[in-house]
């Protein structure tokens, strides 16, 4: 995988059509009322379908019904994955609460010591159990993608990390590492926009954040392609 490649490309790839870009945006400024927000997610696994399909420009706006049906999978899929770790996190929280009720009654000095440390505790594994559900999540979405929409083909975990093994580890670490500086980097830009009132606000919703799902959903594309060159 050639890092400077896949980020100058999908760094690239939303310029290409910013009249798409902001269509995407006005389906985030209008997710609230739902339709909207499962045809975002169709848009983003489209551009992902197509970018694995070796597709470089935006996908149209068309065919809308199965634009929506496919954000109805993704978000299928990232709640199958992400359910377990956030019951984790859940459970974590709400038993370190009774605990330290329980023990705040006892009246030992080291209450707060003893139940923060098991809050801490258990929060981390849930944060450790949220971020390999994660790797794995990422890499069954392109899989679906791969698969022409297929929802079990997220599931199929033999082929996923087989998936993974193809791409490497290594490569796939250094992804993620690049994708969260460019994250942080966007995210500085639009800190910077939103203390411009109205009109910044507005360039954040129906820009930036199009912009950076747009990079995450090619560079994902490329990724998962890389895989197949490594063989």
């Amino acid at each position: 995988m050639d890092i400077g490649y896949l980020t100058s490309d999908a760094a690239k790839y939303p310029s290409k059509d910013w009249k798409k870009v902001i269509i995407l945006g006005i389906l985030f400024l209008l997710s609230f009322l739902i339709v909207p927000a499962f045809l975002t997610m169709g848009y983003l696994f489209r551009a992902l379908k197509w970018s694995i399909a070796g597709v470089d420009n935006l996908p149209d706006f068309d065919d809308w019904g199965k634009m929506f049906i496919d954000g109805l999978k993704v978000f299928v899929v990232q709640l199958a994955y992400f359910i377990v770790p956030l019951v984790i996190i859940f459970i974590s929280v709400w038993a370190s609460i009774g605990s330290l009720l329980t023990l705040q009654s006892v009246g030992d000095v080291n209450v707060p010591t003893t139940a923060f440390s098991l809050m801490g505790g258990l929060f981390f594994l849930g944060v450790m159990v949220t971020v390999i559900f994660g790797v794995f999540f990422t890499i069954a979405l392109a899989n679906m993608a791969y698969c022409n929409g297929e929802i079990r083909a997220a599931f199929r975990f033999s082929e996923i990390t087989d998936r993974i093994a193809a791409i490497g580890w290594v490569d796939l670490i250094i992804w993620y590492v690049m994708m969260i500086i460019i994250g942080l980097g966007i995210g500085f830009v639009a800190s910077i926009l939103f203390f411009i009132p109205i009109l910044g606000w507005f360039l954040i919703i129906l820009m930036v954040y199009p912009y950076l799902y747009l990079l995450y959903s090619r560079a994902l594309g490329l990724l998962f392609v890389s895989g197949f060159e490594n063989q």
